[in-house]
Formats: structure tokens, sequence, C-alpha cells
């Protein structure tokens, strides 16, 4: 029993200790797509919202054309309610022609069913976002969801609207969940995580102390003896040899004594 304790232990410790390792391993490869992505789109001339309406209207997505999205700073992917979040936009074209963002926009839906629409984002323009064939381009996106929408998990759909050679697409660059919370909220879901393994770490830790003593104590313990005159027996012996000539003989001679 105690070996397992002690694997169970030493494998909760381990764990404890590779999370923020696994955490900071995961930011820098976020950060590295990020640096990858960014090439020739260093004027892209962000025009916010006033950008042509698209309506309902979808496109295909062109062939050649790769994107990626990295949250910059924030991989856990929260997001404060009635606040500000970032993200970029990694833009590949493969082709030969070269292409035209035209806007980004998003939309958060519930995670459980994608028809179920909570909230369509704010559309964001570019005048001048042309990503020539062989190249790369990061463009960012900012947006802010409902300050009165409840905290939670929700889906975030993000799409790029380009042209190539006067012809619209759009791709799908983002297609995930992401955390909402409230304003002024300091916790996250991984810090959580985190002093939740620590506490079952610690209590496991103090089980483990606990039986370790409980078998020191075990094999420290002897049974108690009792002296008779000048010498000393065993109690289990006196109380088996109680009632024959022996305990007799030997509450006779006490009695002389006095």
């Amino acid at each position: 029993m105690a070996s397992f304790n002690q694997f169970w232990i030493f494998s909760l410790a381990l764990l404890l200790l590779a999370s923020p390792l696994l955490q900071v391993a995961r930011c820098q490869s976020d950060s590295d797509e990020g640096v990858e992505a960014t090439d020739e789109g260093s004027d892209i001339g962000i025009v916010g919202d006033d950008v042509q309406d698209y309506g309902d209207e979808s496109f295909s997505s062109a062939p050649g054309i790769e994107t990626i999205t990295v949250f910059p700073k924030n991989s856990a992917r929260l997001v404060t309610a009635g606040e500000e979040t970032e993200l970029l936009v990694g833009v590949k074209n493969d082709g030969e022609s070269s292409l035209t963002v035209i806007a980004i926009k998003a939309s958060v839906h519930l995670p459980y069913d994608h028809r179920m629409l909570v909230q369509n984002l704010t559309a964001q323009g570019f005048n001048s976002g042309k990503v020539p064939g062989s190249a790369q381009a990061t463009f960012p996106y900012l947006f802010a969801v409902s300050k009165f929408l409840q905290p939670g998990t929700f889906d975030l759909v993000g799409t790029i609207v380009y042209e190539i050679e006067q012809q619209p697409y759009q791709s799908t660059f983002y297609n995930g969940t992401i955390e909402v919370v409230e304003a002024g909220a300091f916790l996250s879901i991984e810090s959580v995580f985190l002093v939740t393994l620590g506490v079952a770490l610690l209590a496991l830790l103090g089980i483990w102390i606990h039986g370790q003593i409980q078998n020191l104590s075990k094999k420290t313990k002897r049974a108690p003896k009792v002296e008779v005159g000048t010498r000393s027996t065993d109690a289990s012996m006196d109380e088996w040899l109680q009632g024959t000539a022996y305990t007799q003989s030997q509450v006779s001679k006490s009695k002389k004594k006095k």
C-alpha cells in the first residue's frame, strides 16, 4: 500500500511541475507560428468596419490558400466580456496570382449547436491587404463579445474574405472554442486546475505521512511487562501461569517479606 501511494504522489508531483512548462512551451509554439506568418503585410491599411457588406452570401475557398490563427499572449483563449481581444490571422498564398484581403469577420455560437447564433462580431476591413503569390502575411483582428454575455464556453467561427483576380473567396481561419469570462476575473481554468491539483497532492502527501507514522508505531510497540519481586515477567506469561502452584508460591514469598 505504501509503495502504491508513493507512486501516485510521485506521478502527481511530476504533473504539477510539468503543467507550467507545458504552458510555456505552448505559448512559445504560438509565438513561433505568428512569426512565421508575418512577411509582407506590414502596411495593411485597416479601415475598421466600413467595408463592403456581403450579407449572408458565402464563397468557396481558393486553392493554394492556407490560414493559421494565433492568440498572442492569450494561449488559453480567454475572452473578457465587453473588452477587446486580439487575434492574428496568417495567410499563406501558394498560388501564382496575388490576393487582396477584403475583410475579416467572426461570429459566436453555442458549442453544442452551431445553428444557434449568439452574436455576430464586427467585421474589420482592409484597403491594402495584398498578399503576392508565393508569399505570406499576417493580419490582426480585434473583436469584443457583448458585455452582457454570460461566462462560459462558446464556439468562435472566424472567416477571412479576399479576392483573386476580382473573384471573391473566403476561408475559415478559426473554428474552435473560446472561454468567456467576466471583467475582473482573475482565475483562469488552468489556474483552477493547478490549485486543485496542488491541494490533492498535499492531501495525498498527508495521508502517506500518516500511514508511515502508523507503520513505525506498530514496529516499535512492545507488550507491557509486570514486575514481580526482583524479576520482570512478561504480562502474557503471568496471565498464563495464574492459579498454578508457581503463582501461589510467589504470593507466599511476598507475604513473608512483609
